[in-house]
């Protein structure tokens, strides 16, 4: 679990985070949404250990503060997270296989046949056919290359997920694909995961504890379960701004 206490967080006399307090629960794909500028990215980089807040906490676990780390407790942290970025970013000089022995290379003490059986056990994971581990990221598709970068992100047993926008750029077939692996991991290894979104497919489908931020603000916390009946308006609007949605609405209530 990941617990922010008010966590304020400014840049240059602009105050991005105001005070700001949830609970991140493991086994659940927890999810930040809202608008663009409404602090999503930063507060999920801040919970990364890439920013600093200017005061408040976030305890791992219910004890260690994070925003007290020293770089040595910092890099024993992020040893302990995976992360899954908007456009995969995996290396286009590596195959897949490289790509997905590359933190295990860097932070692992297992022998090279150790490596590689974890490396293939991840893949497989993932559903990645065994004929693409020597192929180059160019040489498969979107959807498959999210999936590496997925294995690649759990190669090291995390016990935190972040993943920035994870279905940027797919069909929405490909996506519900995603949405389901990474709530099936999440469950099965009983990960904190946190998610950062747009997508409303995936609030909806896979969405067990979503934070609402607008400007700055925490503005609405529940599961995908309450968002229908919920009566925050800042929320419906941004939730039910399509037809279809109203429509699902609608249907619920």
């Amino acid at each position: 679990m990941i617990q922010v206490k008010n966590i304020v967080k400014s840049f240059e006399g602009v105050t991005v985070l105001k005070d700001i307090s949830a609970d991140f629960h493991d086994g659940e794909v927890n999810m930040i949404i809202g608008q663009s500028g409404s602090g999503k990215t930063v507060l999920m980089k801040t919970m990364l250990g890439l920013f600093r807040p200017d005061s408040g906490a976030i305890l791992l676990d219910s004890h260690a503060d994070l925003t007290k780390f020293k770089e040595r407790e910092m890099r024993a942290y992020h040893r302990k997270v995976g992360t899954l970025f908007q456009g995969s970013a995996l290396f286009d000089s590596m195959t897949v296989m490289q790509n997905v022995l590359f933190p295990l290379e860097m932070f692992s003490r297992m022998s090279d046949a150790e490596m590689r059986e974890r490396a293939i056990f991840c893949l497989k994971r993932v559903n990645m056919p065994e004929h693409t581990y020597d192929l180059m990221p160019s040489e498969i598709s979107g959807g498959q290359q999210k999936r590496v970068a997925i294995a690649r992100a759990i190669v090291l047993n995390p016990r935190y997920l972040f993943c920035d926008e994870p279905n940027s750029g797919l069909d929405p077939k490909t996506s519900l694909v995603i949405d389901q692996l990474i709530q099936d991991i999440t469950r099965e290894y009983n990960i904190c995961t946190i998610v950062n979104s747009h997508d409303m497919n995936s609030i909806m489908e896979i969405g067990d504890n979503i934070l609402f931020l607008k400007n700055g603000l925490l503005e609405w916390q529940g599961s995908r379960h309450d968002i229908c009946n919920s009566d925050n308006e800042a929320l419906n609007d941004f939730v039910f701004a399509s037809e279809l949605f109203k429509k699902i609405k609608a249907t619920n209530i």
